[in-house]
């Protein structure tokens, strides 16, 4: 078990990118509750030390699960979670209001809050719930949190500006007892490119079945390269790539460094009802000395790698979104694919958890 003084609970755990990074700012990050059973596989397999239940969080209450790990309310310090985004999301134009069961997740996160009155709580989400129903779900969150005794802050950051190689805004909201100034705004590194995040892994084929292989060179290597080699050896994983058929081959020819779809004669685009329809992020081949767009849906956004005619690998995709080499993903391709996608990045979680925890240890050792 971890020394940590301060346990946190990780309600919509994921393949556990903001528990991994809570973990390391120095919380035991005790329980997970991840409700697909592949993913739970990635989030066992790498939290050694966390209880992980596989469920539904509305067929939870709170205080018995917590109590089946021998915890009590006051033992946990921090309840972290990012209810699933999709419905919140800017590119979802059919769900995208109240209506959708998946906007309503975040109640169940404020059951706990309610129930184990943690020290703090940090509920994570896509940037698109600001505006959601014209800010009906923003000033919920905040009215909630006040009326369980929070001074509750939000901010929307981008991982970018925390040494993440990816465009990527978020929006966090920070709840605490005592009213204090822990906004997480402010670039704290440069940015590091696709090219210092991705240039060294292996030179991969469309549909490369391989997933455990050696390193694509081992000189010149950048800082966020050794970083993330740390612990791994000599060789990577998770080098697997979706196989796409010759049509799609022949769109990715016509796609240079930092264009998409509208690259692609039409002749070749046949197939799409309606190309208005196609956002910005559709076959976008990523630029070498760019960070990178955000990662997501591999299926509908189909990102391309910046020299080679084929899509991300997996791994290729967690490195962008600042997983280290040696955190595993299991499951099928399409599973460990949306497992990354929809993860909260390490290293941003790392930085607000340093704050947070900061925030909890001020208060228990004045």
């Amino acid at each position: 078990m971890t020394n940590s003084p301060y346990v946190g609970i990780d309600l919509f755990a994921g393949a556990g990118g903001l528990s991994y990074g809570l973990s390391q700012a120095g919380f035991d990050m005790r329980i997970g509750i991840e409700l697909d059973s592949h993913t739970a596989i990635t989030l066992r397999k790498n939290h050694e030390n966390m209880n992980v239940v596989v469920s539904d969080i509305k067929a939870i209450k709170p205080l018995e699960i917590i109590n089946s790990f021998d915890l009590q309310p006051g033992d946990i310090d921090l309840v972290a979670g990012g209810p699933p985004c999709r419905g919140f999301s800017q590119s979802n134009r059919v769900t995208r209001n109240l209506g959708n069961p998946l906007n309503n997740l975040y109640k169940d996160f404020f059951r706990f809050i309610k129930e184990l009155q943690p020290e703090a709580f940090l509920l994570e989400n896509v940037a698109g719930l600001r505006t959601l129903n014209k800010g009906v779900a923003l000033r919920d969150i905040l009215d909630r949190g006040k009326k369980m005794g929070y001074h509750v802050q939000w901010e929307i950051v981008n991982a970018e500006e925390f040494g993440v190689p990816q465009r990527r805004k978020r929006i966090m909201f920070i709840g605490t007892k005592d009213k204090l100034d822990i906004l997480v705004n402010g670039k704290i590194s440069k940015t590091v490119t696709v090219k210092e995040a991705i240039s060294d892994l292996p030179i991969l084929r469309n549909g490369n079945t391989v997933n455990d292989m050696n390193y694509g060179r081992e000189d010149n290597l950048s800082s966020y390269q050794k970083h993330m080699r740390k612990g791994s050896g000599k060789r990577v994983s998770n080098n697997l790539v979706t196989r796409n058929n010759e049509l799609v081959l022949q769109r990715y020819k016509h796609i240079s460094p930092g264009g998409n779809w509208r690259n692609i004669p039409p002749n070749l685009m046949s197939n799409y009802k309606n190309l208005n329809n196609c956002h910005t992020g559709i076959y976008h081949r990523l630029r070498w000395e760019k960070s990178s767009i955000v990662i997501s849906n591999f299926r509908k956004n189909m990102l391309v790698h910046p020299e080679q005619n084929r899509g991300l690998s997996v791994r290729e995709a967690a490195r962008l979104q600042s997983f280290p080499d040696n955190y595993i993903f299991y499951g099928p391709l399409g599973s460990q694919q949306q497992q990354v996608a929809n993860a909260v990045p390490p290293l941003l979680a790392k930085y607000i958890g340093e704050r947070i925890y900061k925030m909890i240890d001020g208060r228990k050792n004045p």
